[in-house]
C-alpha cells in the first residue's frame, strides 16, 4: 500500500476559504479514485493561507484488473449492427464468443483491462481536479485559462515517495514545496507525508489549522496571565486568526485608557472586526482592560517590539474613530432618531423599518399585560428599539445594534427596564444566546419576532427547502424560547392574529400587499380582509408546530409525541403543550404505557376494519347491560372511571395524573382481548363490543392522539 500527497501552493487564500476549499479538494480527489476503482484506507485534508494539502493513505499502487461482459446483436443480425457493436467495444469479429440464448445465437464481448499504475491514473485526472475546485471568487492571471482564487505558484504530487509526472497550466509537479514566506521561503524535497509535515514545522509552518488554534489560545492566555489579565475567549475570531498566519506568534499591545469611556461592546467590536485583535478584560471585574493581543506571522529579532508599535498606531485611529462617532450619538436623544427610520426600507412590501416600530409598538401593548409587563414601559421601549439604527456608531459597527441603544436610553435617563427591552429585542438570536427573561423585554422581543413571522408569511415569503432569506426559523425558535423558558400561558393563535389584523389596517402599507398575495383580485375588484388573520394565523401555527419539533429533539424529545399532541387541535399553548408531551414520554418509558399503545394499536385497527366494512362509524357509547362477559364488563367500568380521572386530571392541566389514569386500562384491554371475540356471530354482541373498544380509543384520544406515535 502507498501514500498519496498533493499540495496546491498559491498566493494567500482568504480565510473564510480555507476550509470548504480543503474539503473540496479531497472530495474531488476521492471521487476520482473511485472511478478510477481505487480504494484507499485514510484521507486528510488541511488548509493554511498558502496552501491546500491532502494526503491519502493505503492506496494500492496499482488499478486492480477488470473484466466487462457486453451483450451484443444476434449472430446473425446485419452486418452494420455487428460492425457498430464491434467499433463500441473495440474488438475484431473472432474476439467475441456467440453463445446460445432463448433468442439464438448471440455476440458477447468479454473485455479483459489491465490495471494501470496508480500514480499516471492520479497524474491523468490531477488537472480537472485543480481546474474543478468550486471557488466563491476566482481570477485569472498571466496568460493563463486556470481560474482559481489567488494566482496557484506551485503545484506538489508525490505517490509513493516519487513525484507524479504531470504539468498543469504550465506548473509542473515536483516533490517540492516552501515554508513560511519570509522565514523560510527556500524551497525544499519530501518523500512522504510525516516528512513534509515534519520539515514545514522547522520551515515555520503549522499545517494543521487546529494546531495553529491550539498555539494561538496557549500563547495568548499565557500572555494574559502574565499581564493580571483574562482573555475573551472568541471561537470564530480564532478559526479566522488562524487562517491568516501559518506561524503564529502571539504579542501583548495597549491603548489610551481614555478610550474606556466609549461602551466596552464599541471598542471590542472594533478590536475584533477591523484588527483582528483579541480583548482582554480584568479577571475580578470583567471590564474591559486597555490591552490587545495580535497574532502575528512573523518572529522578529526585536521580538515583536515594532509590530506592536505599529499595531498600536493603527487601533489609536480605529478607537478615536469610535470615540468620535460615540460622542456625536450622545448629542442627539433615540426618540428624536426614530423618524428617521422612515427612510430605510424594511421590505418593499412591508414598508420601512418606522412602520415596522409602529407594528411592534401596537403588538407590544396587546402582549404587555399577557406577559406581566408595564404597559407603558412596554410601549417606550418598541418605540425606541430601532432608533440606533441610524446612529453613527451602529452604521460604523452593525453587531452592536441594540447594545448601543441601551447605552444611549440610559444615558438619556430612560428607566432601565425600558434600556435593557432595547438591547435584548433581538435576542435570542439563537440556540446558545441567552433569552431575555424580565417582561418588558419579553414583550418586545415577542412583538419584534412576531411581526417579521405574521409579516413574511403575510407577503408569501415563507422559507423554503434550505433556503431562509429573511432568518424565519430563528425568529420562530425565538418566540419558542420565550415563551418555553418563560412559561408563558400565551394564546399564540390569537397573538398572530392580531398581529395580522395590525398589517392589515388601512393604513398599514403591507395591506395590499398581503391581500394581493392571498387573494389575487382582478383589476378594479374590491380587496376582501375577512379571515386572512385567521389563514395566517392556520399557517403560521404549522410552522410554530416544525420549529418546535426541531427544538425539542435536540433537547431528546421525539417528535410523534408533539405531533400526537399536536394533533388533538386548538393546543397553542407552548407550555401546556410541552408538559403533555413530557407526561406522555414519560408514562410509555414504562411497561403499561407500551403495552397499552399497541393494544390501542390493535383495538383502533379492528375498529377502523370493521368501519370500512360497513360503512359507518363505531363513536361509542357501549351499552352496559349488553355486555356479556366477565373481561368486556371489567374494560367497561374501568372506562367509566378513568374517563371521569382524565377529565377531571385535563381541566386542571395534570398531564402526569391522566396518563396514570389512561395507563390503568392497560390490564382490563389486555384481558379483554384474552378473552373476548370482538366480532361475535351474534351483531348485536359485535357492535356493542365495536363501540366499546371505539370508546377505549376515544378515552385514549383525550390525552393524545396515540395514531401519530412510532414504534
Amino acid at each position: 500500500m502507498a501514500e498519496l500527497l498533493l499540495e496546491l501552493f498559491s498566493e494567500e487564500i482568504p480565510a473564510r476559504m480555507q476550509a470548504r476549499a480543503a474539503e473540496d479538494l479531497k472530495r474531488l480527489v476521492t471521487d476520482k479514485l473511485k472511478e478510477a476503482g481505487l480504494t484507499w484506507e485514510k484521507a486528510d485534508a488541511f488548509a493554511s493561507p498558502r496552501r491546500l494539502t491532502l494526503v491519502v493513505d493505503g492506496l494500492p499502487t496499482t488499478q486492480p484488473d477488470t473484466v466487462e461482459e457486453r451483450k451484443g446483436p444476434r449472430a446473425d443480425a446485419p452486418e452494420k449492427a455487428i460492425d457498430g457493436f464491434l467499433k463500441s467495444v473495440g474488438l475484431t469479429r473472432d474476439a467475441v464468443e456467440e453463445r446460445d440464448t432463448d433468442k439464438g445465437k448471440v455476440l458477447f464481448a468479454v473485455i479483459k483491462k489491465t490495471g494501470r499504475p496508480t500514480a499516471e491514473v492520479v497524474a491523468d485526472f490531477l488537472p480537472a481536479v485543480v481546474h474543478g475546485l468550486p471557488w466563491p471568487k476566482s481570477m485569472r492571471w498571466a496568460d493563463g485559462s486556470l481560474r482559481w482564487v489567488r494566482p496557484l505558484q506551485s503545484i506538489l504530487g508525490v505517490f509513493d515517495g516519487k513525484a507524479l509526472d504531470v504539468a498543469i497550466e504550465g506548473i509542473k509537479v515536483s516533490n517540492q514545496t516552501r515554508g513560511h514566506r519570509f522565514l523560510s521561503p527556500e524551497p525544499f524535497a519530501v518523500k512522504d507525508f510525516a516528512d513534509y509535515q515534519a520539515k514545514l514545522q522547522k520551515a515555520h509552518v503549522l499545517l494543521d489549522a487546529q494546531d495553529r488554534k491550539a498555539k494561538i489560545m496557549a500563547d495568548a492566555k499565557l500572555l494574559a496571565a502574565d499581564a493580571g489579565l483574562s482573555l475573551i475567549e472568541d471561537n470564530a475570531l480564532l478559526d479566522e486568526v488562524a487562517g491568516l498566519v501559518e506561524w503564529p506568534v502571539a504579542l501583548l499591545g495597549s491603548f489610551d485608557p481614555a478610550f474606556l469611556d466609549v461602551p466596552a461592546e464599541v471598542l471590542t467590536a472594533t478590536m475584533r472586526a477591523n484588527q483582528k485583535y483579541f480583548s482582554l478584560v480584568h479577571p475580578k471585574t470583567g471590564k474591559l482592560a486597555p490591552k490587545f493581543i495580535v497574532i502575528a506571522n512573523m518572529e522578529t529579532k526585536d521580538k515583536g517590539k515594532a509590530i506592536i508599535a505599529g499595531n498600536e498606531r493603527v487601533l489609536k485611529a480605529r478607537l478615536s474613530d469610535a470615540k468620535f462617532f460615540w460622542d456625536q450619538d450622545l448629542k442627539i436623544k433615540l426618540e428624536d432618531r426614530v423618524p428617521a427610520l422612515d427612510g430605510i426600507v424594511f421590505h418593499a412590501k412591508l414598508g420601512s423599518a418606522g412602520d415596522k416600530v409602529k407594528r411592534v409598538v401596537a403588538l407590544a401593548e396587546y402582549l404587555a399585560p399577557l406577559v406581566g409587563a408595564d404597559v407603558n414601559e412596554a410601549k417606550r421601549a418598541a418605540y425606541l428599539a430601532k432608533a440606533d439604527l441610524v446612529s453613527g456608531v451602529v452604521g460604523e459597527f452593525p453587531e452592536v445594534q441594540g447594545i448601543m441603544g441601551r447605552y444611549y436610553a440610559l444615558r438619556q435617563g430612560e428607566p432601565a427596564a425600558v434600556a435593557d427591552a432595547i438591547a435584548d429585542h433581538y435576542s435570542p438570536k439563537g440556540p446558545d444566546d441567552k433569552c431575555p427573561t424580565a417582561p418588558v423585554s419579553i414583550a418586545v422581543a415577542l412583538a419584534d419576532k412576531i411581526d417579521t413571522l405574521v409579516g413574511f408569511f403575510g407577503i408569501d415569503e415563507k422559507p423554503t427547502g434550505s433556503k431562509d432569506p429573511f432568518a424565519l426559523r430563528r425568529a420562530a425558535l425565538g418566540v419558542i424560547r420565550l415563551i418555553v423558558e418563560n412559561e408563558l400561558r400565551l394564546n399564540l393563535e390569537k397573538t398572530n392574529r392580531y398581529a395580522a389584523s395590525v398589517l392589515l389596517e388601512e393604513s398599514s402599507p403591507a395591506r395590499e400587499h398581503i391581500l394581493n398575495a392571498w387573494f389575487s383580485p382582478q383589476p378594479g375588484e374590491p380587496q376582501e380582509v375577512k379571515g386572512v388573520d385567521i389563514g395566517l394565523a392556520f399557517h403560521l401555527s404549522g410552522f410554530f408546530a416544525d420549529r418546535l419539533k426541531v427544538q425539542q429533539r435536540e433537547k431528546g424529545v421525539r417528535h410523534d409525541l408533539i405531533d400526537a399532541v399536536f394533533s388533538l387541535g386548538g393546543e397553542d399553548d407552548l407550555v401546556r403543550l410541552i408538559n403533555r408531551v413530557q407526561a406522555l414520554q414519560q408514562m410509555l418509558a414504562t411497561e403499561d404505557g407500551a403495552n397499552l399503545l399497541a393494544a390501542y394499536r390493535r383495538g383502533s385497527n379492528i375498529v377502523t376494519i370493521e368501519e370500512k366494512k360497513d360503512k359507518r362509524a363505531y363513536t361509542g357509547g357501549a351499552i352496559g347491560e349488553r355486555l356479556k362477559l366477565p373481561e368486556e364488563q371489567a374494560l367497561y367500568q374501568k372506562l367509566l372511571d378513568v374517563k371521569a380521572r382524565v377529565a377531571a386530571a385535563v381541566a386542571h392541566e395534570q398531564w402526569i395524573e391522566a396518563m396514570t389514569a389512561v395507563a390503568a386500562l392497560r390490564a382490563p384491554i389486555d384481558a379483554f382481548f384474552d378473552k373476548v371475540t370482538v366480532n361475535d356471530a351474534d351483531a348485536t354482541l359485535r357492535e356493542n363490543r365495536l363501540n366499546l373498544l371505539a370508546e377505549f380509543r376515544a378515552t385514549l384520544s383525550a390525552v393524545a392522539d396515540f395514531s401519530k406515535i412510532e414504534g
